[in-house]
């Protein structure tokens, strides 16, 4: 019923920027935030940054200060600025919809993309 796509990963060299982007769509009525987490090679699931409605975001410790999270909640878009990229930044970058609500109040499971891969070598 919902369905995120993410778009912007790319290989990129250390000290460069990337901006992500991710769309939800399909049976919305709203949501209540959306946010970026990645998998890194032989890591787990980590929270990136993650940005509510009304445009509050709240960031992994590490991440703070290099990346910026935005939302345009009008077209269930989220953007992730990431900047000065370091090695350890290669990862999967996966969009998270959390608590969404359909048109008829009906409230769904968080959904998820399928992922956008950013390599950050030289």
């Amino acid at each position: 019923q919902v369905r995120l796509v993410e778009s912007g990963g790319d290989l990129v060299q250390p000290g460069g920027s990337l901006r992500l982007a991710c769309t939800a769509s399909g049976n919305i009525y709203s949501l209540y935030a959306m946010g970026w987490h990645r998998e890194g090679p032989g890591k787990g699931r980590e929270l990136v940054a993650r940005i509510t409605s009304l445009g509050v975001p709240t960031y992994a410790d590490s991440m703070e200060g290099r990346f910026t999270i935005s939302i345009d909640y009008a077209k269930f878009t989220v953007y992730l600025q990431m900047n000065n990229l370091k090695p350890d930044d290669t990862a999967v970058y996966l969009c998270q919809a959390l608590s969404i609500v359909t048109p008829t109040m009906q409230h769904l499971p968080d959904a998820w993309g399928q992922g956008t891969q950013v390599t950050v070598s030289a």
